[in-house]
């Protein structure tokens, strides 16, 4: 997570805003961008979850939990609202042909 920062930071330091509401909106853009790289890691995984299931019982229970994920990062903007429903359509066509 670190290097990350100080990666962007570097990148940010050869062309430094010059007002004080473009710094603050560079911190902004940084601590935005790492809270939804972690979240959308975490909706990968849980999509993951869902697909390599093999038991219908099984991918019901990790599906529940992947929907709600989704849902709410449709409802944040960290992804598209058809996007959201994309996803949502294929793990349960999935789980229809278990």
């Amino acid at each position: 997570m670190a290097s990350a920062k100080i990666r962007v930071l570097k990148r940010y330091k050869q062309i430094m805003p010059q007002h004080q509401s473009a710094i603050k909106r560079v911190r902004q853009n940084l601590k935005r961008r790492e809270r939804n790289r972690t979240r959308r890691s975490k909706m990968r995984t849980l999509i993951r979850k869902v697909l390599s299931a093999t038991e219908r019982e099984e991918a019901e229970k990790h599906l529940k939990s992947a929907v709600s994920h989704i849902d709410r990062m449709a409802n944040k903007g960290v992804i598209h609202p058809n996007n959201a429903a994309r996803k949502k359509a294929k793990l349960t066509k999935h789980i229809n042909n278990l």
